[in-house]
């Protein structure tokens, strides 16, 4: 039953990302379970490792229902309102990203924004600790790690003098609603905060330091919460702010240390942050390839040290030059001791005699630029934040901003801490498949997908089916990591995998060879695409591709690429009525920088490429700041969509980012640089304009450059970078690793499936339209969709899909770059819940 809880109307842009899509940068991908080609994988949210891989809400979950409300006037709604942004706990990239567009927002809507200056101790100690913030004032803050404004652990907060007098500091403001960013403790204490509200002030009238006028101005406190924290350890959730950042952190390392293990045949234990919660650990592990992983939620079983050595030892019978264990801060055995990594140092010296080092990453996890996930992430969270805040009634519980999947939504705060409390509960007790429930169902995805990679050795028995693997298309960051999952899961179902080089070409013309589990070792941070892959279609020689699935008996395919890979997959399905050799089942995964592919909301490749497009703005930016009343003008690929552009011109800070979906005249051109002009009269003396490669035929780079460059004579100059490929290179990022890594996986396992439905009378035979898919997010869905079918919904001409979910965050980008637009604000918004009534939790 759903809870009775008041309605609250959203901004109609909660479809958002790596996204971001990152990003939709993450639905998770169900390892084992029913692979029905509409199926939806349910979780009440975990992991943006399917960011954007969105789940449906379980039974007793309430999900979001909207109805229509009159049009609220947006840039009304904050009038004679006053909000305070505060970060408090340990810091996190993306807290930056978080304070600037709570800020900006907050004025959009006609409100007073105060910044509180070194979290709860500001927020006591008042001052000059609160001070007022203007637009300008969160300028250049977007790509800094850390937090500008400062954090600090209060214990003055703690007690009820300490926070009698933060009451005080923000009645004599008028401040009536905050917005914390912090973890779980941090927001605990907001709660604490808001429940004494009223005594509080009572004391303050009785003591005579406040009027009764101004405790009756100030008579409720509005609270919301963005979860800010690198170990991801908040439920309800599935990504905290600094999480993917970290992730950065962390793999960068790992790939160093990986070559110098090379180079000596070492062994390398890694320890990584994290406390209680062996989320950074485990998708690290998956990451990297890792040996083996230790986390608190689930321990190790008695005997793992005989079970940990034989694996080494086994990989390096394999071939493999070196071994990484990676050990979760807070990892235990099963009598709750800790495992640390000079103990499993010891271990492997003495028992292997493998030259073995440790190195414990600390706190330069913390640290260095934001990724582009969590600066959109952040972005999008504020805006949500804000929103809450100005529509909270005194009923309202305190809620925290949260991400599911690719949609920002709201849930009830004390709900949040409470599942996040019986997952420590579970482990104290021993109760540690529970806790891995607990942490939510993509998590436990994640724990099986570890396990099945790096636990289990092929099968004798074989299944006398062989599946060809191809990448199509321009090469991008993650087919590797595709390719090496479906190969090797293919190898633990007993398949015989096959590897394509060079694309169709290399399927027409017979490059065909069978790989083994040692044939893709290693590949999952290696970018571009180790098997070859070109852009040619098969219609140019449909005859040699099916002499050659024939010749080398192949059963069915995965088809690896962009759009091309999607058309060329859509001409072998037309052509099964020539030739009956190509009735076999395939599938398509989208792996492309574009994220163009009809049927999914985010593609492979596009996370790294948008992290790629993000830092070099970053550079650009710092540039354009040095020298003053300088505006670049940045051109990124995609094609004719304007993913990259719009996304990166969120996560940069960009004053505009031209794309082809979004028509543009010369008139808008004039308002660009009327807006640029007022902007050089400000301190922000500097500009960013992104445009997508194909957004108009007529106001090319140059144009816009040589128009931007004449009518900004006297003041600003122009400059102009068109990136090129370097947006298809580069070593994958986290995401695209672990996206990459649970597609091919599940790519093979309903292949295996749809294998055994398509067997009849001892021969393969699929020429139904569900025998050949797209494997896609669908906003709240991860589904299997027939290339047939999808045709009616894409642009081959301009080779897009012709509804895109991305496009909603174009007011957002808007917005954050002083523009004045209107947002919709007439849907409406329940407050969802993560506990059932009996107190179930929900997973």
């Amino acid at each position: 039953m759903r809870a009775s809880v008041p309605a609250k109307r959203i901004v109609k842009l909660c479809t958002f990302a790596s996204a971001i899509s990152f990003h939709n940068r993450q639905a998770e991908l169900e390892v084992r379970g029913s692979l029905c080609s509409t199926q939806c994988s349910r979780d009440t949210g975990r992991d943006f490792y399917t960011q954007g891989l969105v789940f449906l809400p379980s039974a007793g979950f309430s999900s979001r229902t909207m109805a229509q409300q009159a049009p609220t006037d947006p840039t009304k709604m904050g009038e004679g309102r006053a909000i305070a942004v505060l970060t408090s706990g340990g810091d996190a990239q993306g807290m930056n990203a978080a304070v600037r567009a709570t800020v900006r927002v907050g004025i959009y809507t006609g409100a007073k924004v105060f910044f509180v200056h070194e979290g709860y101790q500001g927020l006591v100690d008042g001052g000059d600790h609160i001070r007022p913030a203007t637009w300008e004032s969160v300028s250049m803050m977007l790509q800094l790690g850390g937090t500008v404004i400062g954090s600090a652990r209060c214990q003055d907060f703690r007690t009820k003098e300490g926070r009698t007098k933060a009451a005080f500091n923000l009645v004599k403001l008028g401040i009536t609603n905050l917005c914390v960013i912090g973890g779980d403790g941090s927001l605990t204490g907001a709660n604490q905060f808001r429940t004494e509200w009223r005594e509080l002030l009572a004391d303050l009238v009785k003591a005579g330091k406040i009027t009764a006028n101004e405790a009756k101005g100030s008579s409720h406190l509005n609270i919301v919460g963005m979860v800010g924290s690198i170990d991801n350890d908040f439920c309800g959730t599935d990504m905290t702010i600094g999480t993917d950042s970290a992730l950065h952190r962390i793999i960068e390392i790992v790939d160093a240390i990986t070559t110098t293990a090379q180079s000596h045949q070492r062994t390398f234990i890694l320890e990584v942050m994290g406390r209680h919660c062996g989320y950074l650990a485990l998708v690290t592990a998956l990451a990297c390839g890792a040996d083996w992983v230790f986390i608190p939620e689930m321990p190790p079983e008695d005997g793992w040290e005989e079970h940990l050595c034989r694996r080494l030892a086994d990989q390096r019978c394999r071939g493999s030059r070196l071994n990484i264990i990676i050990v979760a801060e807070g990892a235990i055995n099963r009598n709750g001791k800790p495992i640390t990594c000079d103990q499993i140092k010891e271990l492997v010296s003495k028992k292997l005699g493998f030259d073995t080092r440790t190195t414990i990453l600390g706190h330069v996890q913390r640290g260095g630029t934001p990724s582009a996930f969590d600066r959109i992430l952040a972005s999008r969270m504020g805006v949500e934040a804000v929103m809450a805040l100005l529509e909270a009634t005194p009923e309202t519980p305190a809620c925290v901003v949260s991400l599911s999947g690719n949609m920002a939504v709201r849930l009830p705060l004390m709900e949040c801490v409470q599942v996040t409390k019986d997952v420590t509960t579970a482990m104290a007790e021993g109760r540690f498949e529970d806790a891995v429930k607990l942490r939510g169902k993509s998590f436990e995805n994640n724990w099986n997908t570890y396990q099945m990679l790096a636990h289990v050795h092929p099968p004798d028995t074989k299944s006398n089916i062989n599946i060809a693997v191809l990448n199509v298309g321009a090469p991008c960051a993650g087919m590797n990591a595709a390719v090496r999952s479906a190969v090797r899961v293919g190898l633990l179902q007993g398949h015989q995998m096959l590897a394509v080089h060079e694309g169709f070409d290399g399927l027409a013309h017979g490059m065909i060879e069978p790989i083994g589990w040692s044939g893709v070792a290693g590949w999952t941070g290696k970018g571009g695409s180790m098997l070859g892959t070109k852009r040619s279609l098969p219609h140019e020689f449909m005859e040699e591709i099916s002499l050659s699935i024939t010749k080398f008996n192949i059963h069915a395919v995965i088809i690896i690429g962009g759009f091309e890979a999607f058309v060329g997959g859509l001409e072998m399905v037309q052509a099964r009525e020539k030739y009956e050799e190509l009735c076999i089942p395939l599938v398509v995964i989208p792996a492309t920088v574009s994220n163009n592919v009809p049927g999914s909301d985010f593609s492979i490749g596009a996370d790294t490429a948008l992290n790629t497009i993000t830092m070099t703005c970053d550079r650009i930016k710092q540039s354009a700041a040095g020298t003053k009343r300088r505006v670049f003008l940045v051109e990124t690929m995609g094609g004719y969509c304007g993913y990259l552009a719009t996304m990166a011109g969120l996560a940069s800070g960009a004053d505009a980012a031209y794309i082809y979906e979004e028509p543009f005249n010369i008139h808008d051109l004039e308002v660009n640089v009327e807006h640029l002009v007022k902007k050089m009269k400000t301190t922000v003396k500097r500009g960013l304009i992104l445009r997508n490669e194909k957004c108009n035929t007529n106001y090319t780079t140059d144009f816009i450059f040589n128009l931007y460059s004449e009518e900004g004579k006297g003041v600003f100059d122009c400059r102009k970078n068109v990136l090129g490929h370097m947006q298809q290179g580069g070593t994958p990022s986290p995401f695209d690793r672990n996206f990459g890594t649970k597609m091919g996986i599940k790519s093979v396992l309903w292949l295996t499936d749809k294998l055994k439905e398509c067997y009849r009378h001892g021969r393969i035979f699929a020429n139904s339209p569900d025998s050949a898919c797209v494997l896609g997010m669908r906003k709240r869905c991860l589904v299997f969709q027939p290339l047939a079918e999808l045709k009616d919904d894409t642009d081959l001409e301009h080779r897009i899909p012709k509804t895109q979910w991305w496009l909603k965050l174009r007011p957002v980008l808007k917005i954050l770059a002083h523009y004045n637009i209107n947002l919709d604000t007439t849907e409406m918004a329940e407050l969802e819940h993560v506990i059932k009534k009996k107190g179930l939790v929900q997973h």
